[in-house]
């Protein structure tokens, strides 16, 4: 079977898209469990500190990516086998829980097939092998933080901190046969690293110098350097300018259309995520292009 699907690349992009609905599915419980985990923590910390009352707005007892068990956040009903199956549940419940008929977040599905999509062109892009598999393991990662920095504006080290170690990890196998993107030179990966962490860093400093205000977070710069250590210091331009560009378009535009407060800061890591995602796919063809068009 190993066989078939190495030397199949349609069956290849079959199986990698029906995996990678499963995995989305756990990937929604990364999205909504961990800054809950993150908050509990700190708080935890902070009442060791300050010695005050426990708050009791966030979930009491145990509480990780594997307990409690998946269940309705209204009624506190179990979630079944039948009724977790990636889409298909949401589509033959329409959306609403099996049990009191509270209405389920469209979030669920839609980063169920995001995934399953993202992964599959990626893997239609490496066609079978370890390169494809770690660049759908990179896309993976860039979709749960682009959700959770979108919904609260964090990036949890306990993600992006393992993501840069493996992409600078992956450079002691340099040069592996077939690899087009990834399995970089080693110096490549850790300049890549470096840079990526300082240039952001240098950037937040002086708009602090400028302004006396926090431009963006610490999690920009580790999740830059990941996608440095990734993919090398040579696309770090790319991603940066595209992100910025995206970022700065789609921040005017809700200002013009939506009446957004300039002062309300936006996160920035799912335009470095997604830049970061197109880079690994697209990033040789853009800069080739890129040279055609200017000289």
């Amino acid at each position: 079977m190993l066989e078939l699907i190495r030397e199949s690349a349609p069956l290849f992009i079959a199986v990698v898209f029906a995996f990678s609905l499963l995995i989305g599915s756990f990937l929604n419980v990364i999205i909504h469990r961990l800054p809950i985990m993150m908050e509990r923590e700190w708080r935890e910390q902070a009442r060791e500190l300050a010695d005050t009352p426990p708050e009791t707005d966030l979930p009491e007892g145990r509480f990780d990516l594997l307990v409690p068990s998946s269940h309705c956040p209204s009624c506190g009903a179990l979630i079944s086998a039948w009724q977790n199956i990636p889409v298909i549940s949401y589509l033959l419940l329409r959306g609403r829980c099996a049990n009191c008929k509270s209405s389920i977040s469209a979030r669920y599905p839609l980063v169920e097939f995001m995934t399953a999509v993202l992964a599959a062109t990626t893997a239609w892009h490496f066609g079978p092998g370890w390169e494809a598999l770690l660049a759908i393991v990179l896309t993976m990662t860039l979709l749960s933080i682009t959700m959770i920095d979108a919904g609260t504006q964090l990036i949890p080290d306990a993600i992006v901190l393992p993501l840069m170690w493996l992409g600078l990890a992956m450079s002691l196998y340099h040069p592996l046969p077939g690899a087009t993107t990834l399995f970089i030179e080693p110096s490549d990966a850790i300049v890549g690293a470096m840079a990526g962490y300082l240039s952001l860093w240098s950037v937040f400093w002086l708009f602090k110098l400028v302004t006396g205000k926090d431009g963006m977070g610490y999690g920009d710069f580790k999740l830059l350097a990941a996608l440095g250590a990734w993919l090398g210091w040579q696309q770090l331009p790319i991603i940066i300018l595209m992100s910025a560009v995206v970022g700065v378009a789609l921040n005017v535009g809700m200002i013009i259309t939506r009446g957004k407060d300039r002062s309300i800061p936006i996160p920035f890591g799912p335009y470095l995520a997604g830049a970061g995602w197109i880079t690994m796919i697209w990033g040789e063809t853009i800069k080739n292009t890129y040279i055609d068009l200017m000289f």
